[in-house]
């Protein structure tokens, strides 16, 4: 990969390190800078400045990928990569105008469009792994444990990386598709790098995690169980990168440019997993025995219309809403 000067990053590192008890082994450092981006696009060098805020994980790599390669910057904008505190601060992120573009499962964005806010996707972020067993998600239970399905769910500590999420819908779902009534199910929610510990631990009895924490667990001896994204849909587009309404109105070329990028960064990403595990190491630190083994996300370019109208259904099935009416149409540009 060649270093491409549309790669802005602050100069403030933030690390966020997670500790596997029990197995004594560790669980990648997430780190990437922080910043504070300007207020609009600005000009430089002839190129646009743009921030987009995600999340420190693998699910981002092709954006890295894609300003590693220069691939934005040959769509005439220079990109800072800002990191998000947590899951639920890129929505105000984006809105307050901190970040030009944001990075969300499309659960939350559906909720945070019913709370008020004026958003839309304008580019697919990843996607299920075809079928439950292959893909980069899992629910999974500690070695030794009685689980053997989600019908032994029923009153068993499952964690989730967040109350009201996909991944919450996900194991309802497929939990009331079994018999089992999702309202005996106790969701503990904790971000995804504590899971490995609760679980080995035994503070939680099952845990829906995602890659790289879905190898980590593994190889502590966990067990998947056939629940996964791919159970809801072979083809589910997890998360999209977004923007405001106004935003998109007032910087459509910015917009479109973006898009472009982001299209040519995910097919490059598809396209070629070992140059994608080379770039993890632009914004993480997994353990090469992880990073080799772990599944990557499916990633396409189009934005899946189907994949909102089922989160907005199950969203809506399972009160997340809280009575508020989704529409998963509103998302789109």
């Amino acid at each position: 990969m060649r270093h491409a000067k549309s790669f802005t990053l602050a100069t403030a590192a933030v690390a966020l390190t997670f500790t596997l008890a029990a197995c004594g082994s560790e669980a990648p450092v997430l780190e990437d800078p922080s910043a504070s981006p300007s207020d609009e696009a600005t000009e430089l060098d002839g190129l646009t400045q743009i921030t987009v805020g995600v999340l420190p994980i693998v699910d981002v790599a092709p954006l890295y990928l894609g300003v590693e390669e220069g691939i934005f910057e040959e769509h005439g904008l220079e990109v800072e990569i800002v990191k998000a505190e947590s899951g639920p601060a890129l929505v105000p992120g984006v809105t307050s105008g901190e970040f030009d573009f944001g990075f969300s499962n499309a659960t939350s964005l559906l909720l945070a469009q019913a709370g008020g806010n004026e958003l839309q996707i304008v580019a697919p972020g990843n996607f299920a792994n075809a079928d439950a067993a292959s893909d980069f998600s899992s629910l999974v239970v500690p070695a030794g444990s009685a689980i053997a399905s989600v019908t032994d769910l029923a009153g068993k500590k499952v964690a989730v990386n967040a109350p009201k999420s996909l991944l919450q819908a996900t194991i309802s779902s497929q939990a009331e598709a079994a018999g089992v009534d999702p309202a005996t199910i106790e969701f503990v929610p904790m971000g995804f790098g504590e899971m490995p510990a609760a679980l080995a631990g035994g503070a939680v009895d099952a845990a829906f995690v995602v890659e790289p924490f879905l190898t980590i667990t593994k190889q502590a001896g966990a067990t998947p169980l056939d629940v996964a994204f791919a159970s809801l849909d072979p083809e589910l587009m997890v998360a999209g990168y977004f923007t405001t309404d106004a935003y998109a109105t007032e910087s459509p070329e910015v917009v479109e440019a973006f898009v472009a990028a982001m299209t040519e960064s995910l097919e490059l990403a598809q396209g070629d997993s070992d140059t994608v595990r080379e770039a993890l190491d632009l914004y993480t630190e997994i353990d090469p025995a992880v990073k080799s083994e772990m599944t990557l996300p499916t990633w396409l370019p189009e934005v899946s219309e189907d994949s909102l109208e089922l989160q907005a259904e199950l969203a809506q099935k399972y009160g997340f809403s809280e009575g508020a009416e989704l529409d998963p149409s509103g998302l789109l540009p």
